[in-house]
């Protein structure tokens, strides 16, 4: 059965259609994309750059929020991400933070709709250029690859380029050559002679504008006959594709003669006009691809000597939509059906959302269907399909048509509000398509002023009695009118004649807090009180709680107080128009201050003290806390009593002080209510006694020769007990009976040095440090053992040197024999001139060693060595000086040497290291050209021969040098090679003796040196 006010519906939707009226009475204005978000690539590491993910809609208002990998965006506390006009915009990029899925949400009063997904990625752009290229042999005629090794990127932002032996001249494309946009590489179907050169890629990045160059490769050409085509780009078996984008197949091959690309569809079926071919036919352009594109094709290559083929099949993988959603209007009870298609591969799945949300909804393979609609299905619906390869959105609007109706949400039939305050009256119809609204207050239309909002709010600030009225919300659509009215009562405003006050109070006392109002008769009036936080139970807490006084006072009366009801308390004031409060602290006193503390009497540990009571506040005092501070303790601490001081003592000894300590004393009175104040500070007292603690870490060791060094742990000033302190030091040799005592005066020393020539080296001694001051003397430490110093007393003997190599000497020496004293290694020290011993060299061996190569040293160098042996104390006497020279070198004999045109050929008899020599390990050649300026080259070698390139226009000047590892000996007798020698010459010298470890030969140019 059809309710009637459907029937009206109805009536009036079909009287609609009837004219062109209808179009105009139901107008949908639910969102809808304008602009949708795109993938977008930014260049990595750019501080200063932004990033805008466009995103518009249609509507009011624009899109209002963002999701960043389904997570939503909190633009109100993101300083980096902020929207304009719907789009956002991403200042100060972080590569870790922005990479993502965007999607932006578009809503208004009709409903929400999502976005397709956009994806945020970074283009890498820290290029490196490679390593030097191999050359590329090739026969003529044949076929090659030169690729390009691109960098890594994350996306198509490169495109390729080839440049042929140098720039500008960029590699044409045709039949014979193709640069494959997908890796770069260059292709040669048939090489040339003409191809022979140099071949550099050239990598752009679109994103960041960044160019780069590889490494130029060389083309060598060799000679080859004809063969048959072969492929060597095709695009692949399977290529994804979506609808209306453009797709693009590379296809090319090698062969001689050049092969010719063709193109066809397996199926027979021809390409439309708006396929295109480009560069020779090897690449294939389908634009605005379409489901009816789909399909096989085949990429065919041919030369006379055969021919070759590649296929693939192009398809749409991503979903593409065979059937959308449109908006729809029905009536309240009507069934709803939606379906949407799509096609894609795999086959998309399908679900549904209502304002971006899953909604009160069933559905079946795909499609949307809602039973018995309701006001409340009106919304903004999408069909979404989705497979592996991409999402899709259809959007619609379901408008649920009904007149309007004030069931659900009329006006109070009463309002009451106070005087000055501002009154909302809001006019809600459920209504579809929305209703338009006005307002009556009494029989008068109220105009449309700055306090009747769009959505029929109406708003009066400070109202007055002559707001007081009658007001009529009236609701109208095409399908009904209605109306709800509530009167207005304006009050007087209520006021606190009689607020609680801040009060101490004595526990087992009782009194009543006040708050008295006064309020508009018209008004119903509740109070309740607040004790912390928590509101009174009065029926729970009748005990000690009750509220007294009429219907405009609200006193509280607490019976018995005990210490638990100390705190806050707060009295609310509800009425019809308004809510009041007003608190008060109440405190609940322990015991007041305790008075005139004063010290009695005062021994090294001990204190008697004395005071007066303060007030116990109700509750009797139960006992006392004495608390004491010296400087040398944080605050107040409270210090030990021999017995517990109650309530009815005034009197009390503290015990377990520290002698020689200043201190000051104060006491605490204590209740069941708890802890008082403390009393006044006593008058500064110090303790005084004789040093009661000894020093400790008593030790020592060490020092210089006949030295019995003595170290110990200083004494803190608390512990020192009074003035005039000081400690003694007592010691004497193990195993004797009488003490050597010294004294010092100074608090602060830690360390007593005893000197005397008759104490043997490393003797054990006993030793104890005691403390005094003027009251006395203090206790001593344990006793410690000590040795005294142990610098060796005899210097090695037997101390030899010998000449390893030019820059190393070998010292041997014999170790020494049993010495008191502990030997812990051996220092030698050396240096060049015997007139000048302070430039000296050290080398140090632990251990028993006897024997140390010193190595650094110059070649046919006298050097002056000394051996000492040392330990803790440091070393002892140094031996007598001996002295041994480094090796030297000797130049190489039988020089010879031949010219033929521009070609200088050197020989010469290699040098064999003597006794006293360097051994050699090359040989060094210094060539002087003089031409305009002096220039120097130099060679090294280890060989008896080289060969040098000389220019005829210049004279030279050649000379051979030895070189070991001490350096490069001297020069040979110069070769003098003049530019009138003509084409030919020869020659030999026989040159002086020249040590060195290295062969070098070097082209040397001075100003000084004359030909």
């Amino acid at each position: 059965m059809m309710l009637p006010w459907k029937q009206i519906v109805l009536l009036s939707i079909t009287g609609c259609l009837a004219s062109s009226a209808c179009t105009e009475d139901v107008i949908f204005q639910g969102p809808r994309w304008r602009t949708e978000p795109s993938d977008l690539i930014l260049p990595i590491n750019s501080p200063d750059h932004q990033a805008t993910i466009m995103c518009e809609a249609e509507g009011s208002p624009p899109p209002q929020y963002w999701s960043l990998n389904g997570t939503l965006i909190d633009l109100g506390n993101d300083y980096r991400r902020h929207m304009s006009g719907g789009s956002l915009i991403i200042s100060n990029l972080d590569k870790d933070q922005d990479t993502g899925a965007y999607q932006c949400t578009a809503f208004n009063t009709w409903g929400s709709i999502l976005s397709r997904r956009a994806s945020l990625q970074f283009a890498l752009e820290n290029f490196k250029t490679q390593t030097v290229r191999s050359a590329v042999n090739v026969r003529e005629g044949q076929g090659v690859v030169l690729l390009c090794g691109p960098p890594p990127h994350s996306g198509p932002e490169l495109t390729f380029a080839w440049i042929f032996n140098e720039y500008p001249y960029f590699v044409q494309q045709d039949s014979r050559r193709f640069i494959s946009q997908e890796t770069g590489s260059l292709y040669f179907a048939k090489v040339e002679p003409t191809d022979v050169g140099n071949y550099t890629c050239v990598v752009n990045n679109t994103v960041t504008k960044e160019k780069i160059l590889s490494s130029p490769t060389p083309l060598v050409l060799r000679v080859m006959g004809e063969y048959e085509p072969k492929i060597e780009v095709h695009f692949p078996d399977s290529v994804p594709a979506a609808k209306e984008s453009v797709v693009k197949l590379e296809c090319f091959a090698l062969g001689s003669p050049v092969p010719e690309i063709s193109w066809r569809r397996t199926s027979g079926v021809p390409f439309p006009s708006k396929v295109k071919t480009k560069n020779s036919s090897a690449i294939l352009e389908i634009p605005n691809f379409q489901q009816e594109d789909a399909g096989t094709y085949e990429c065919m290559a041919e030369n006379r000597r055969g021919k070759n083929a590649a296929r693939g099949r192009v398809s749409f993988h991503k979903p593409h939509w065979l059937q959308t959603i449109t908006d729809t209007a029905l009536s309240i009870e009507e069934n709803l059906f939606w379906e949407c298609k799509a096609n894609g591969k795999p086959k998309p799945s399908y679900s549904w959302l209502k304002n971006g949300e899953q909604g009160r909804v069933q559905i079946e393979n795909g499609a949307l269907s809602i039973a018995a609609l309701n006001l409340s299905d009106s919304g903004m619906y999408q069909c979404v399909a989705e497979n592996k390869h991409g999402i899709i959105y259809s959007s619609a609007q379901l408008m649920v048509l009904s007149p309007p109706s004030f069931s659900k949400s009329p006006l109070r039939a009463l309002l009451k509000a106070r005087s000055g305050s501002e009154v909302t009256l809001e006019c809600k119809p459920q209504a579809s398509p929305p209703a338009i609204s006005l307002w009556k207050k009494g029989n008068e239309i109220l105009q449309r002023t700055e306090t009747l909002f769009p959505n029929g709010t109406l708003k009066i600030a400070n109202v007055t009695k002559r707001d007081a009225a009658s007001y009529t919300c009236i609701a109208k659509n095409q399908f009904g009118t209605a109306s709800t009215t509530g009167k207005l009562l304006i009050t007087d405003p209520t006021r606190i004649t009689m607020r609680p006050t801040n009060m101490e109070i004595i526990v087992g006392e009782s009194i009543v807090i006040p708050c008295q109002i006064a309020c508009d008769p018209a008004l119903d009036v509740s109070f309740s009180w607040a004790f912390n936080g928590q509101l009174i139970d009065f029926q729970r807490d009748s005990d000690h709680f009750e509220r007294v006084g009429g219907s405009i006072s609200g006193d509280l009366m607490i019976r018995n107080i005990q210490l638990s009801h100390g705190g806050k308390y707060v009295c609310v004031i509800d009425t019809d128009v308004e809510s009041l409060s007003t608190s008060a602290i109440l405190v609940v006193k322990p015991p007041g201050p305790p008075d005139k503390v004063s010290v009695e009497e005062i021994t090294d540990s001990t204190a008697q003290l004395s005071w007066t009571p303060g007030r116990d506040n109700g509750s009797p005092i139960t006992g006392y806390i004495i608390q004491a501070r010296t400087p040398f303790t944080v605050g107040w601490q409270a210090v030990d009593t021999p017995e517990v001081v109650n309530g009815n003592m005034l009197t009390a000894t503290v015990v377990g002080l520290n002698a020689w300590v200043e201190y000051e004393f104060r006491v605490v009175a204590r209740n069941t209510v708890g802890l008082g104040e403390p009393s006044p500070s006593s008058a500064k007292t110090r303790t005084e006694d004789a040093p009661d603690t000894a020093p400790t870490d008593v030790g020592g060791g060490g020092g210089t020769k006949s030295e019995l060094v003595i170290t110990w742990e200083p004494v803190s000033e608390e512990l020192q007990n009074g003035e005039g302190f000081g400690y003694i030091i007592a010691f004497r040799p193990v195993g004797t009976v009488t003490w050597t005592r010294a004294v010092i005066s100074t608090p602060g020393v830690a360390r007593y040095v005893f000197r005397n020539d008759t104490i043997p080296p490393f003797s054990p001694f006993d030793v104890k440090v005691g403390a005094y001051n003027n009251r006395g003397q203090g206790p001593f430490s344990s006793i410690a053992t000590v040795y005294s110093a142990e610098e060796p007393s005899v210097a090695p003997k037997r101390v030899r040197a010998r000449s390893v190599s030019a820059a190393k000497i070998e010292v041997i020496w014999e170790a020494l024999p049993a010495i008191p004293e502990r030997v812990l290694g051996y220092e030698v020290v050396y240096w060049e001139d015997d007139t000048k011993p302070d430039t000296v060299g050290k080398v140090r061996i632990s251990g028993n060693s006897t024997q140390v190569n010193i190595t650094g040293l110059k070649a046919n160098t006298v050097y002056y060595l000394s051996v000492a042996a040392f330990n803790t104390a440091g070393p002892g006497p140094q031996s007598a000086p001996i002295n041994n020279t480094t090796k030297k070198p000797r130049a190489p004999l039988n020089i010879q040497w031949t010219m033929i045109g521009s070609t200088l050929t050197l020989h010469w008899d290699p040098v064999v290291a003597m006794e006293t020599e360097s051994k050699v390990t090359g040989y060094l050649q210094v060539l002087l050209k003089r031409h305009r300026y002096n220039d120097i080259n130099t060679i090294l070698t280890n060989k008896t021969t080289a060969e040098l390139t000389l220019s005829a226009s210049d004279n030279y000047l050649i000379q051979i040098k030895a070189v070991s590892e001490g350096g490069e000996g001297v020069g040979s007798e110069p070769i003098h090679i003049h530019k009138l020698m003509g084409a030919r010459g020869s020659g030999s010298s026989r040159l002086s003796p020249l040590c060195r470890s290295a062969v070098l030969i070097s082209a040397l140019l001075s100003s000084v040196w004359c030909l």
